[in-house]
């Protein structure tokens, strides 16, 4: 009895970490893209006020 009690908290261990680990790599998937995001948009505007800046 004890044996099975354990191998089901076991099991019940086993899947939370998994999920645990899951939302954390998407999570860091999502800071990385909105990193990825801010860094286009100044790369644009640095670019277009270079453009500006040149052609007067």
């Amino acid at each position: 009895m004890g044996k099975t009690i354990l191998t089901v908290l076991g099991v019940i261990l086993a899947i939370w970490l998994v999920m645990a680990v899951i939302g954390s790599i998407l999570s860091m998937l999502k800071f990385f893209f909105f990193i990825g995001l801010v860094a286009v948009v100044v790369v644009l505007a640095v670019t277009a006020v270079s453009k500006m800046t040149k052609s007067h």
